[in-house]
Order: structure tokens, then C-alpha cells, then sequence
């Protein structure tokens, strides 16, 4: 079949198999690097193990097809007032040197792709410290926690086209799907609301952006509390992939960039001719072993080469660095990623944070402002198998895609609200 025939939207049952096996991988992954994010971790080495493993749960699946799989996003593991996705250079030998600390707020982030179709999370976790004996988080560390959590369930449901998920009686449901999606602003607007009622500030210009095959930033993107001159463009619509982010910050939300050395990298669609050889063999690897997804410097042959190499591709425009970006006020930060799909039936969540143990966090404050409290009570997704309203006794398909069995999860918590 040529290649211009083939439908890679949702519509093609292909496609979204693609994306949950790739979420299955990103999700089996997290696990395992979150377990080894423990108190004297090397933040290096637990990046290295990250992508082996992603590479080897890749390699288990399509065995013997001409399709393109590997790694979405690379294991990055940021410290606590890091912003962006954060992955030190063995070459560096001061940020090699790096440390998991107890009390630190660190966010893993990683993903696998399959047929260039990218299913990328983010998880933040409390490094386990001794003054935790009965393992509730205390304080200020659960007031970041919970109001990322909060703040997230509510943009979750606000990417979801009005009227998309019945609830309510039959003239609510009409009033619903009569509704206008709620514009940036009001988006920016509640989810303050959220954060605010736990003392928290979302992150300056959190960025989600439209998912395409072999793009993961695509045309149309979501700016939460976004900087001076900063836009998004365009609002979420049925047979689209978005990659959702939110972060929130113990400090103001203003950020700054950092003095380290950017180490993570992106391919542009834009053609140079490069003039060195070592910057033409640098990206002659780029193209072959990561296409357009991110990857960082060590994850090349020779990571000293790649630091010359990677300089005229930068230059040149065809690649693109991300700067390393942090608190303004070096608060901790919280940040967790998504990776979700918009069908007729709602929502599903390809690829995402494990759902928190509410328990574990120890807080006087909560969200008492009622258009949140009512939004954060839709489901997300029609129940699975029902057309009629009866919507209690839902049967969990028996699927294996980790992904889908933590989503039954979800819609069933929300049901029950």
C-alpha cells in the first residue's frame, strides 16, 4: 500500500491500537523508574535504565514488521524547582555527580512510540524522607500534590467537547451540547481557582499541544497562565490525540532559565547544509534513531562527539535545544503529562500518571468553589458496553492494555461522585 493511502487518524482502528500499545510500554516503564527513584538515586543512571528498558519492552512488540518504534520521549528525572524535563550528561561530571535528595518533588518523565505514534506521561513523586513514619505527606508537599492532581482532572475534562459525555437529564444534556468549549482564558481561570484554593500557582506558559504521527507538536495547542505576548491556538475536537500538561509551583509560577546545559534535543522539519562533518554525522544518527521525537545527547553513540555535533545543528535550525527551565523562586515544582484521546465515546486516557492514594496527604485546605466541584463530577468517557443511563453496574472489558484498565478506573470514580 503507498504510503499516501494509508489513514493514520482515528478513524483507522490501527492507529489507536498503536497508540495503547505504545502507552502500555510508557506505563510499565514509569512504574519501574518511579521504584527506582529512591533517596542517593543517581538521577544519570536511573535515566540510562529508563531507556533500556523502554527499548526493550519496544523491541517485544510488531516483531518482524517494517514499523518504525522506539522512544518517544527520553527517561528524564527533574529535580525539584525544575521545570522542563531534566537529563544530565554522564560528560558533565558536576550534573552526573546529581543526587535524589528525601523531601525532594521530582517529576519522571518518558514515553515509547510506535509507528511514530507517541504515547508520552509524567509522574511527580516525593522522594521518600525518614520523617514520614506513618507515609502521609505532610503540609506543603500535599498541598502541591493534591492541587496538581485536582488541576489536572479538571483540564481533563474541560479538553472534552461540550455535551460529548451525557450526564444530567435529558434538558441538561441538550444545555450542555448547546455550550461553546470554554475559551484559553476561562480554561486558565478555573484552574487557578483549583491551585489557588491550596496556596499554589499554576506554571507560566504550561504548553499542551496536538498530538500527529511523528509530531508531538502538532498545530493547534493549549497555553495555561500564559506569559506576556504568549497564545494558544485552536480548542480540542472528536479524533484527536493531545498530550496534556499541567504544572503547578509552591513559588509565583514565574519561571527562569537556567544556567545548565541544554541536553535535550528535537529534530526540525527545516534543511541546512551543514559544513562539518562531525554535525552531519551527528544528525545523519538523530534521523536514524529518533526521526522527529526528542532524545537526549547521551543517548548517542559517543555523547563527546554529539556535544560538538549537535552545536552547527543548532545553529542551522535543524535541530532545536530546550533550554532548561526552573522556578523563578526555586519553590518545588509538580508537573504530570498525559497523553489522551478524544472519540465519540469522551475521553480516554492513553497514557498518564497512576491515580494518586488521596489518603496519603495530609491537608486542612480544599476546593470549595462550586462550577469546579461540578465539572470535576463528569465522567470522562461513556461506560464501556451501555447505552442505556444505567451506568452503576459496569462491566470492565477484559483488555489488556494497562492504559485502558486505569481508565475504567477513573470513569467508574467519577460515576460514582
Amino acid at each position: 500500500m503507498a504510503e499516501e493511502t494509508v489513514d493514520y487518524s482515528l478513524a483507522n482502528p490501527d492507529t489507536l491500537t498503536k497508540y495503547k500499545v505504545a502507552a502500555g510500554i510508557s506505563q510499565t516503564v514509569l512504574k519501574a523508574v518511579t521504584g527506582w527513584c529512591v533517596e542517593g538515586a543517581n538521577i544519570v543512571e536511573v535515566c540510562e535504565k529508563g531507556d533500556k528498558l523502554l527499548e526493550e519492552e519496544v523491541a517485544k512488540v510488531y516483531k518482524g514488521k517494517k514499523i518504525a518504534k522506539g522512544i518517544a520521549h527520553p527517561t528524564t528525572v527533574s529535580p525539584s524547582s525544575y521545570i522542563t524535563p531534566y537529563t544530565p550528561l554522564k560528560t558533565d561530571e558536576e550534573e552526573a555527580a546529581t543526587v535524589l535528595k528525601p523531601g525532594e518533588v521530582i517529576k519522571i518523565q518518558l514515553g515509547a512510540q510506535i509507528d511514530g505514534f507517541g504515547a508520552i506521561l509524567c509522574d511527580s513523586i516525593i522522594i521518600p524522607s525518614e520523617k514520614n513514619e506513618d507515609d502521609k505527606l505532610p503540609g506543603r508537599q500535599a498541598d502541591l500534590l493534591l492541587a496538581t492532581h485536582y488541576a489536572n482532572e479538571l483540564l481533563l475534562r474541560l479538553m472534552i467537547p461540550p455535551g460529548l459525555v451525557p450526564t444530567g437529564t435529558e434538558e441538561e444534556q441538550k444545555k450542555a451540547a448547546a455550550q461553546k468549549p470554554p475559551t484559553q482564558a476561562k480554561i486558565t481561570q478555573l484552574l487557578e481557582k483549583v491551585v489557588k484554593s491550596f496556596d499554589c500557582n499554576l506554571v507560566e506558559s504550561t504548553t499542551c499541544w496536538l498530538f500527529e504521527r511523528n509530531e508531538i507538536e502538532a498545530k493547534k495547542k493549549i497555553i495555561l497562565a500564559p506569559g506576556e505576548g504568549v497564545r494558544g491556538e485552536g480548542i480540542p475536537e472528536i479524533g484527536e490525540v493531545w498530550g496534556v500538561e499541567m504544572g503547578v509551583s509552591l513559588g509565583s509560577g514565574k519561571v527562569k532559565t537556567l544556567s545548565n546545559r541544554p541536553t535535550l534535543h528535537r529534530r526540525t522539519t527545516t534543511t541546512y547544509g551543514l559544513k562539518r562533518p562531525s554535525s552531519r554525522a551527528t544528525l545523519s544518527e538523530i534521523v536514524k534513531k529518533f526521526g522527529t521525537f526528542p532524545f537526549s545527547l547521551r543517548q548517542l553513540e559517543d555523547e563527546r562527539s554529539a556535544k560538538v555535533g549537535v552545536v552547527e545543528c543548532v545553529r542551522g535550525g535543524v535541530v532545536r535545544q530546550y533550554e532548561v527551565v526552573g522556578d523563578k523562586d526555586n519553590e518545588p515544582v509538580a508537573r504530570l503529562f498525559t497523553t489522551i484521546a478524544l472519540t465519540k465515546n469522551g475521553l480516554t486516557r492513553l497514557s498518564g500518571p497512576p491515580s494518586p492514594d488521596l489518603e496519603q496527604y495530609k491537608t486542612d485546605k480544599k476546593i470549595t468553589d462550586e462550577e469546579v466541584l461540578k465539572i470535576l463530577e463528569r465522567p470522562i468517557g461513556k461506560p464501556p458496553g451501555t447505552k442505556s443511563k444505567n451506568k452503576k453496574k459496569k462491566k470492565k472489558p477484559a483488555k489488556k492494555v494497562a492504559a485502558e484498565a486505569e481508565e475504567d478506573e477513573e470513569g467508574e470514580s467519577s460515576d460514582e461522585e
